[in-house]
């Protein structure tokens, strides 16, 4: 109870000192008229039947073949998917080798002592999604520590602003793997969706001094200004201490598919407008919302968006195109997504996340941490310690990190 109200404090100490900075009601405006011509635009690409989510093939990466205009439509959209990362034969067999992995070693009877550990989605009205708390197997890693992996992270980091001041305490040219879990959905599942949701931070996105900072020309109305690559602060901010709350700095979120996957597979949906915080941190600040909330942020939950307060930003929620496996989906930490509640489609959408988690000192600091875990087998720190794979039989181990992967590991 006493932290509880430590927090409504909290909220509403900021909230008054965030509204005496500027007309919060003419910024809101001004962002709910910006979101509203995003959102206009993509209902009259998907009229079209074109394509919302931008689209890259690995090789244009390496080639540097990217044109200026791709990526600034990235930039726009927050969002993109790169195809061809991995062989689709290789894919494919890590997706049989996982799911061999997952049954030799009896998940299934294990999970049920387990139940309950993991509660960061438990505020989402359609439920967990069917994750599976496994981070160290072989084709988890090889993946990770991959070259092809390496260099997709440094051109998807290249996205973001580092020349600024303060902007610079990122590498943007080498990674720190971030371990994240496996999602394989069955066929017919209508259980297991995710709501629309932010990662990466909920009421400290108003209350944390850093996260101000990030979002400091939106604070202080000068909307025109604000620009969500910019690097600047992004590795000081600091998260409610919560199991599968992110305590790294990722430039994407992200994921690789092991099977083929599209629009009726229970997949992945976004809503790609990459400036779209503008109008989430300004509709928590109007009069309509009471004095110690913030549209409902819940410290150590997702940052929920909802039909309550942001409509006209759900508005233009669209599902990813077609995947095959191999193909990689990326999309800015700031970035609303979900996961469809229904999997109507005739095999299992599968995938490993893989997120892009630059070297930084925040990184650094959690990556020594999770290779502690990694070596005895153990949940990474971020995630409940279900510990799954301590007695795992072909749990990839340290001798099999190629130099890439232990420095990746922070060996």
């Amino acid at each position: 109870m006493e932290k509880l109200q430590q927090i409504q404090q909290s909220i509403i100490t900021s909230k008054e000192l965030l509204r005496t900075h500027f007309n919060v009601k003419k910024s809101f405006d001004l962002a709910q008229s910006n979101t509203k011509k995003e959102v206009d635009n993509i209902l009259e690409m998907q009229h079209k039947e074109i394509p919302v989510i931008p689209e890259i093939d690995y090789k244009s990466i390496v080639n540097g073949k990217v044109s200026f205009d791709e990526i600034a439509n990235i930039k726009r959209r927050g969002a993109l998917i790169i195809r061809n990362v991995f062989d689709d034969q290789q894919a494919s067999e890590w997706n049989d080798e996982v799911g061999d992995y997952i049954l030799s070693n009896d998940y299934f009877t294990k999970s049920v002592e387990r139940e309950g550990m993991d509660q960061y989605f438990s505020q989402l009205k359609s439920g967990a999604p069917q994750i599976f708390g496994i981070y160290w197997s072989r084709p988890q890693m090889l993946a990770r520590q991959s070259q092809s992996m390496a260099n997709t992270k440094r051109f998807l980091n290249s996205m973001w602003n580092v020349s600024s001041p303060h902007g610079d305490e990122f590498d943007p040219n080498n990674d720190f793997i971030y371990a994240d879990r496996i999602r394989r959905r069955e066929p017919g599942d209508e259980t297991l969706g995710l709501s629309p949701h932010i990662d990466g931070g909920s009421f400290e996105r108003w209350t944390d001094p850093a996260f101000q900072k990030v979002y400091g020309s939106v604070f202080n109305g000068d909307l025109k200004s604000y620009d969500p690559w910019n690097a600047a602060h992004r590795t000081h901010t600091k998260e409610y201490k919560s199991p599968a709350v992110c305590s790294m700095f990722r430039t994407f979120q992200g994921w690789t598919a092991l099977t083929a996957q599209g629009p009726s597979d229970g997949t992945l949906s976004l809503i790609p407008i990459a400036n779209s915080m503008s109008y989430l941190l300004l509709r928590a600040l109007q009069d309509d919302i009471a004095p110690d909330s913030l549209c409902d942020a819940t410290p150590g939950r997702p940052l929920l968006i909802s039909s309550d307060y942001h409509q006209d930003l759900l508005d233009g929620i669209v599902t990813i195109q077609d995947v095959n496996p191999g193909d990689t989906v990326w999309w800015h930490p700031d970035l609303t997504h979900a996961v469809a509640d229904k999997h109507t489609g005739k095999d299992y959408s599968n995938v490993m996340f893989i997120g892009s988690s630059p070297q930084c000192k925040k990184n650094l600091d959690y990556a020594k941490r999770q290779t502690q875990n990694f070596i005895l087998g153990k949940s990474p720190p971020d995630f409940a310690a279900e510990d799954y794979e301590v007695d795992f039989n072909g749990r990839f181990t340290v001798e099999e990190l190629s130099d890439l992967g232990q420095n990746q590991m922070a060996l």
